[in-house]
């Protein structure tokens, strides 16, 4: 049953007790009641999992704790959202923090603005060394009525910013397996159902670097890391094609582009058919004409002569001194 009014916030989590700590103190501080947290201990081996449950015990009328073998956030996150009861949803990363005006704000924002479906804010940024960038993060002090199509070029807040109306989480489904990128094909596949956005001119949110591990960090040419990058890609072409998105619109171009490169990517770390498929996509993105150009044409010929995998190599090493090569 969905409770009128309430919030619920899930914070997946894997080895950070203290970060996890002044996370849910974030949420604690709201000056918005109700609210509830549910916290998913997503395979932690260290003494997280106690954290977690001692913080439901001091506060068993608005924590819950879920226990569960590593998943990766996205499935996290879905196990969350299975227990949650709130009309509106709040995903919050357990090393980042919410401002305490922030549900006051933004459930305000929805109730004036039935037809919205997501309300977001500006999002401050923490160093690790403690200083503040004076500008909000990303693009998330710009004022936008939709995610699309300007999701397509990057995913322009961060978890926090957004509070979800539960409906539309619900019309959206659920979280995928994907362990990068996960958000940014989760707020895809809600862009695509032509969500329209409330925004609210505060600052509502703070992302924090730190020295600890971070799943967003790590070797951009990781052949695991390539491999779940073209899985999301491949479901964020879906959502724009569902949206709509021609492929002459500046967004989508860019996409196509970013399409091209992470398939000449994927080739130069032995990861053929990723580099066929990404390559098959960024035609399809591009439109019938450019689609089949010259330049497409050529690269799959080759390709498909001497390789992927060493096409892949021999383009890589040549966007180093062209990095425009495949322009608009």
């Amino acid at each position: 049953m969905v409770k009128e009014g309430l919030v619920s916030t899930i914070i997946p989590v894997c080895n950070r007790p203290e970060l996890l700590r002044e996370a849910v103190g974030s949420v604690l501080a709201q000056t918005y009641r109700p609210v509830e947290i549910i916290i998913v201990d997503d395979g932690s081996t260290d003494d997280t999992g106690r954290a977690a449950d001692a913080l439901a015990e001091k506060h068993p009328a608005e924590i819950r704790v879920i226990h569960q073998k590593n998943a990766g956030p996205g499935l996290a996150r879905e196990a969350g959202r299975q227990l949650s009861t709130g009309e509106f949803i709040q995903y919050l990363d357990s090393d980042d923090l919410l401002l305490p005006a922030k549900f006051e704000l933004q459930t305000g924002g929805l109730r004036t603005h039935p037809q919205c479906g997501v309300s977001y804010g500006r999002t401050r940024y923490r160093h690790a060394d403690g200083t503040i960038e004076d500008k909000p993060w990303k693009g998330s002090g710009q004022k936008a009525e939709a995610m699309f199509p300007s999701f397509l070029v990057s995913r322009w807040w961060d978890t926090p910013t957004p509070l979800y109306r539960r409906s539309v989480c619900d019309k959206a489904g659920p979280w995928t397996g994907l362990r990068l990128e996960e958000d940014w094909e989760y707020d895809c596949r809600i862009a695509s159902l032509d969500t329209r956005l409330h925004y609210c001119d505060e600052f509502v949110a703070e992302v924090r670097d730190h020295g600890q591990g971070r799943l967003c960090k790590g070797d951009a040419l990781d052949p695991k890391r390539l491999a779940e990058r073209a899985r999301a890609h491949s479901f964020i072409l879906k959502h724009a094609e569902s949206a709509a998105i021609p492929p002459e619109a500046p967004e989508m171009r860019h996409f196509a582009r970013e399409l091209f490169l992470l398939s000449r990517q994927c080739g130069a770390a032995g990861l053929a058919e990723e580099s066929r498929n990404l390559f098959v996509l960024a035609q399809r993105a591009s439109g019938e004409v450019k689609g089949n150009s010259a330049e497409f044409r050529i690269y799959k010929g080759l390709a498909e002569l001497i390789g992927w995998e060493t096409m892949g190599r021999l383009s890589c090493y040549a966007d180093r001194f062209r990095p425009r090569r495949f322009s608009q």
